[in-house]
């Protein structure tokens, strides 16, 4: 909702037109205070000082803060912010403040070389003023802004008055100007005014005598004479001299005014618009603002919204070119042919254009010298089209709009490159809005934001879709929503009413010029199963050597047909991806080779992780022009894969292909325990168990634990139990030692939730005798230190130290990281049971450490759990309550609402 601060004529604001109470006089000053310096942090003492002056009582920043309380409540809509050293008031426009927009508008005035338009910013600055600035307000700082802001009033009242009189407005204006004579009497320039009104109004002796008046009070008051300008006003009327009479206006040169309508139902862009503004707002240089994006985003209407916004900046006139750069039917418009017809444009009559292109650009720049004018050169296909139509001297402004980067424009010639996005929520309803109505988008609110939706923030869709519900005024916005809602058919739909100007055919304007790679990799981007892609993913998915594939993919963001979010990442709008795909060939060849590719990357990235990992006992091959990688960072490339993970998972089910299926599970076990997304990790493996069953023994044996022990991470123990026994099952007749092993290992950790020590201890001998039996070192240092913890749990402290430190021993030998901080925690376990406290905090610490290093999240938090209470049996119990602080935000997290419960009692026990 629309919020408007008032301080010039009382403080108050408004929120949607309505006047909103700001409280009582003090409270008034605070409000003041900060909104007159809006979006800037006002320092406490400086707050105080402009409230009370020396005044200040005793508790001040106290009596601040209530104050501030106060305002929150009288007026949520806005922000009171405490910021460090001080207090600031942000609003999203700053010409929501009164002070602001009149400051503005008088600047802008100021700046008009048109006095016409110049006097209409002047006056609705004018009008903002209600009364006296700041009124009611008493302190000193009060009284030093309000005198500061009526100085400010009086001097934009003068400069809109020599406009009028420039124009020849005197008539009107003596009685406004008697009074202000008459407020201001020592004033020369409200003088000179009111006789240079007096004497074209006939009443030449009243302005003499008004002279006289002024001279003799003058003299009285100040012991001084009337300034020079003053004194010549006077004698000038004495003699009726003829410059005193309303200047005539002429120009014989020829002012253009080539701009296309306005755009219609524009909506949003303010950042865009406010960038354009700095851009263009130098006048020392030729300013060039570049506008570029896909087809469809939106570009021309920006430029065409900006331009209508500031036609009084550029007085002399605006030449506007369609260089027609991307149109399938017609060639770009030759630089020639655009600076001819701006040569006629500006009155150069055809005989006089030289032949010679070079002599027609200097002719034209030779034209525009001088001028301030403003040249929007729209659908620009490269530089070369641009250069000969850039104006040469100051004062002159161009934007220019294109689907390709233009790089050199910027490096060459200092162009300012703006890149147009897709529109925010809000923008894409206000648009909609726009164009349908805001009583028609009230009544479908669920409707509006689907369609807003599917339309991705496009502007050419959404005005499309908007213009589909307006030529279909009984057509219910819920069956628009549905119409879109099939991805299949959307771009069809958006295509339907005019297949000319759909977003086919705009998209196929940019698709013509492609080579055969660029096509390649554009056409297959729209098949990549996630929301963005890497170098070697892409790579893959195209079947292309990478670096043919980069090449291709630095072509298609220079067309503004992809996007890097962010470094190395690729990314499509939805509807490019729709309209790509649908060009694709070999779809299934190339889902395949992505598939493939993230599966065995996701399995080598895993093996990093922990070298001892198992393998699979079935192998995926890769098909030609997949390039699967070993990431050497794994943790950082999850993270950043994650969710094309999952997306490859998706379509690895729905194609039938089972065994990448299940690998896209088991290549990422590590990284979601490590991460502790428990929640996805249950998903991720409910489809690797639906997969298992299409595949081996050993394939369904590992889902059922993996399922088993992401159910027992979520503290869904009877659905864990159920699993781990469908895997003992399975590996006891496939006769899998070591896998049988790991899952009686998995069955201890389980049953260890449901506080069943012993069985859990039972388990875990059990894994450690079958891991003896293999022979496996590692798996060996694992169960030792599994047997040591379940000891140490049933009291058996002598016995679980020398199992931890056998453990510990094996860790040390291979170098296991994981392992040994997995062991430090079972010492300091087994030495806070045994009372040596000190042992037990420098363990836990050790093992935090270790596992920070490794990116392993999932078990910070029972660590310092445990390390709080180690620490508070060494009576350390603000380390101790710090270190459950911060356990519990772990578990919040990590959303283990029980282990939250209990730590939220244990603190409250501690208080």
């Amino acid at each position: 909702m629309a919020v408007r601060i008032r301080l010039l004529g009382g403080v108050g604001a408004e929120v949607g037109g309505q006047p909103a109470a700001v409280g009582h006089t003090r409270q008034q000053h605070v409000f003041a205070a900060l909104a007159i310096d809006v979006n800037g942090v006002v320092a406490v003492d400086e707050l105080v000082d402009r409230v009370w002056g020396n005044r200040a009582p005793q508790r001040a920043t106290g009596t601040l803060q209530s104050y501030l309380t106060r305002l929150r409540g009288a007026l949520p809509e806005l922000a009171f912010l405490r910021r460090s050293g001080g207090y600031v008031l942000e609003v999203a426009d700053l010409l929501a403040v009164d002070v602001h927009l009149f400051e503005h508008l008088v600047g802008r005035a100021r700046m008009s070389a048109e006095p016409a338009r110049a006097i209409e910013l002047f006056e609705q600055a004018l009008e903002l003023w209600r009364g006296e600035a700041l009124a009611g307000l008493d302190s000193p700082w009060a009284v030093a802004t309000r005198e500061l802001l009526a100085r400010q009033l009086l001097a934009a009242e003068l400069d809109v008055t020599d406009l009028r009189l420039q124009l020849g407005r005197h008539a009107a204006l003596v009685p406004e100007l008697v009074e202000r004579a008459a407020e201001h009497p020592l004033d020369e320039r409200a003088a000179g005014q009111l006789m240079l009104a007096l004497y074209r109004n006939g009443r030449q002796a009243e302005a003499l005598a008004h002279y006289e008046s002024l001279r003799a009070r003058l003299a009285g008051e100040l012991g001084a004479d009337p300034g020079v300008h003053l004194r010549q006003m006077h004698q000038r009327i004495l003699t009726a001299n003829p410059v005193l009479a309303v200047p005539a206006r002429q120009s014989d040169q020829v002012v253009p005014r080539q701009l296309p309508a306005p755009p219609a139902g524009f909506a949003g862009r303010s950042t865009e618009l406010a960038a354009l503004s700095e851009t263009l707002s130098d006048t020392t240089g030729v300013p060039i603002a570049v506008i570029v994006g896909n087809g469809g985003i939106g570009k021309t209407a920006l430029a065409l919204r900006w331009a209508h916004l500031r036609t009084e900046d550029f007085p002399d006139g605006q030449l506007h070119v369609n260089l027609r750069g991307f149109d399938p039917s017609t060639p770009p418009v030759s630089p020639s042919v655009a600076v001819r017809g701006f040569l006629g444009a500006l009155g150069v009559e055809p005989r006089a254009v030289p032949a010679d292109p070079d002599a027609q650009a200097a002719l034209y720049r030779s034209r525009v010298a001088g001028r301030r004018m403003l040249v929007v050169l729209d659908n620009a296909v490269d530089v070369a089209q641009v250069e000969p139509l850039l104006p040469g001297s100051p004062g002159c402004a161009v934007i220019v709009t294109s689907r390709n980067r233009l790089a050199s424009l910027v490096t060459k010639h200092g162009a300012r490159p703006l890149i147009a996005d897709t529109l925010d929520d809000g923008e894409a309803r206000a648009l909609l809005g726009n164009r349908v109505g805001a009583q028609r988008l009230a009544a479908e609110p669920e409707a509006v934001a689907e369609i807003s939706a599917l339309c991705g923030g496009f502007p050419l869709a959404l005005s499309i879709a908007a213009g589909r519900a307006q030529i279909r005024p009984g057509l219910p916005l819920s069956r628009l929503s549905f119409e879109l809602r099939d991805a299949a058919t959307r771009l069809g739909v958006l295509d339907e009413d005019d297949p000319g100007a759909g977003i086919t055919a705009v998209l196929s304007c940019s698709f013509e010029t492609l080579n055969a790679d660029q096509e390649q990799v554009f056409t297959l981007l729209g098949l990549a199963p996630g929301d963005d892609i890497d170098l070697h993913a892409a790579a893959s998915l195209v079947g292309l050597p990478a670096g043919r594939t980069a090449q291709a993919l630095r072509d298609l963001e220079h067309r503004s047909l992809v996007t890097q979010d962010s470094p190395g990442r690729w990314r499509m709008h939805d509807l490019v991806r729709l309209y790509a795909a649908n060009r694709a060939s070999d779809a299934e060849a190339a889902l395949r080779r992505v598939v493939v590719f993230y599966a065995n990357s996701a399995v080598a990235a895993n093996r990093v992780l922990d070298p001892s990992f198992p393998s699979s006992d079935e192998k995926l091959a890769n098909p030609p022009g997949c390039q699967p990688l070993v990431p050497a960072e794994p943790m950082v490339w999850f993270d950043a894969e994650r969710r094309c993970l999952l997306a490859a998972q998706r379509v690895a089910m729905e194609k039938g292909w089972h065994l990448p299926a299940f690998q896209l599970a088991e290549g990422q076990v590590i990284y979601y325990y490590r991460r502790g997304r428990h929640h996805d990790n249950l998903a991720l493996w409910q489809t690797g168990a639906a997969a298992s069953v299409h595949l081996s023994v050993y394939a369904q044996g590992v889902a059922h634990r993996q399922l088993g022990r992401a159910y027992s991470r979520l503290h869904q123990l009877s659905e864990a139990v159920a699993e781990l026994n469908q895997a003992l099952e399975l590996f006891e007749r496939a006769g899998d030692l070591g896998q049988l092993s790991r899952t009686h290992q998995a069955m201890a950790l389980v049953l260890e939730r449901r506080s069943d020590d012993l069985a859990s201890l039972e388990h875990a001998s059990k894994a450690l005798d079958l891991v003896l039996r293999v022979g496996n070192r590692l798996w060996e240092g694992e169960m030792r230190n599994l047997v040591s913890w379940y000891l140490a749990r049933l009291g058996k402290l002598d016995v679980a130290q020398e199992e931890a430190v056998r453990a510990l021993a094996v860790f040390h030998e291979l170098g296991d990281r994981p392992g040994e901080a997995d062991t430090l925690d079972s010492l300091g376990f087994i030495a806070e049971r045994d009372g040596r406290h000190a042992d037990a905090v420098d363990h836990f610490s050790k093992s935090i450490e270790l596992y920070r290093e490794l990116g392993n999240v999932t078990v910070i938090a029972g660590l310092h759990e445990r390390l709080g209470r180690a620490l508070l049996g060494l009576g350390d119990k603000p380390a101790a309550r710090q270190t459950w602080q911060y356990a519990l935000e772990q578990y919040r997290s990590q959303r283990r609402d029980t282990d939250v419960e209990r730590m939220r009692d244990q603190l409250s026990e501690l208080d």
